[in-house]
């Protein structure tokens, strides 16, 4: 099917031509391709192959080591995942956990890091994930409980780590464990963890309601060099939220992707079904229900597309704009995600019996986006972080 925007979003201000080449040239791509999706972790290794040779996942790292610009664009982020995920969110979703999984070592990596794992990530040729999240320790990243004890040339890593995207498939991880106990946030130090590495057990899957490969990652006295430390020593937590931070609007990209789907869907279907001598679409309050969609999306797009283009042409290194952006990214991904739910929810409505039929488009994109107000920061948490800046930016009259 193809892509029916509430507004024609390439050729709005915050894209350049480049951005659109790219978007237009991606959805006719990604329209062709034939993945056989029933297998999630097979179809992630062959989503991860076929965006590696056509060279999409080049922008999921720098020029110097194979990327498609200098540097990692955040609107070229936007329109990637905005467009896979119309079409496939098991696309998007190995899209995207091969620049989350990658993403840290692109900001904090050794030079010898960045040689070794960036540009096989940008062919395909390695799975990335990340791994930060433990069962006790999700939405608060200090109460991990992964140890990691430094000793010369090594480091030895005990605990656990759950809902791991990419778990059981991925060649290595980005592993965050404390090296601190006592210090809270402040003691947390990032690791590069290949797969096979002796200590690691990545075997047990996790079964989702929208199939997606995800594992528990169980260390025991798994032992790495101390040459795999990721960035400074306790400084891991910072840079998680500058990873997420990176890729926290195109999470918001990814819930536009199937909230326009949705729309689609709801477009081609009501203008086909016939009912009391009309069609479904001729009723006023159909009218009404896809201007509601319509209208959510596009406000979901524009917060979106604001916050990518702060990142790009603002600054992210600048203190200032980096709150900024921090603040614009948490509105994008809390008012896209939950826009989308609504979208979705309107559009499977409309559909009647056929929205809930198991393998119907609608019925899987009604699984698919409910992960999406949860991972990479919960609506709650960007509601706290969007709080937080407006109480800090608000100066009473006197």
């Amino acid at each position: 099917m193809s892509a029916v925007p509430a507004t024609n979003h390439l050729d709005l201000p915050f894209f350049n031509a480049g951005h659109q080449t790219l978007g237009r040239e991606l959805a006719d791509w990604v329209a062709q391709q034939q993945v056989d999706e029933r297998d999630d972790r097979a179809a992630c290794r062959e989503w991860v192959r076929l965006l590696g040779v056509a060279g999409w996942l080049r922008y999921c790292v720098p020029a110097e080591f194979g990327g498609a610009l200098p540097q990692l664009d955040s609107r070229a982020l936007v329109i990637l995942r905005e467009t896979l995920a119309f079409h496939s969110p098991l696309a998007d979703f190995a899209f995207a956990m091969q620049g989350l999984g990658s993403g840290a070592i692109t900001l904090a990596g050794t030079p010898a890091q960045k040689q070794r794992y960036l540009g096989a990530v940008a062919q395909g040729k390695m799975l990335a994930a990340f791994a930060l999240s433990e069962t006790d320790a999700g939405s608060d990243a200090g109460a991990m409980a992964t140890r990691a004890i430094c000793s010369g040339a090594e480091v030895t890593i005990d605990g656990s780590k759950t809902w791991i995207s990419n778990g059981g498939i991925a060649d290595y991880y980005c592993v965050f464990a404390k090296t601190d106990p006592q210090a809270g946030t402040r003691g947390i130090t990032a690791y590069i963890v290949d797969a096979d590495t002796p200590g690691l057990d990545d075997s047990e899957h996790i079964e989702v309601m929208a199939p997606h490969p995800l594992a528990t990652l169980k260390f025991a006295q798994c032992t790495i060099p101390a040459s795999a430390q990721l960035g400074e020593l306790n400084g891991g937590f910072k840079l998680a939220m500058r990873t997420l931070d990176i890729f926290r609007a195109s999470v918001a990209a990814a819930a536009l992707g199937m909230a326009r789907r949705a729309l689609a869907e709801a477009l081609s279907y009501a203008q086909a079904r016939p009912m009391f001598g009309q069609r479904l679409a001729d009723f006023q309050l159909t009218q009404a229900r896809l201007g509601e969609m319509a209208a959510l999306i596009d406000a979901g797009a524009m917060l979106t597309y604001r916050a990518a283009w702060l990142r790009d042409c603002v600054g992210a290194d600048v203190p200032a704009a980096a709150q900024a952006y921090t603040a614009a990214a948490a509105m994008a991904k809390m008012c896209a995600t939950e826009n989308a739910q609504r979208v979705i929810d309107m559009a499977l409505q409309m559909h009647g019996g056929m929205g809930v039929k198991v393998g119907s488009k609608i019925e899987s994109l009604y699984r698919d986006i409910r992960a999406l107000r949860i991972y990479e920061g919960a609506t709650e948490v960007q509601q706290l972080i969007i709080g937080k800046s407006v109480l800090k930016s608000f100066s009473p009259k006197a």
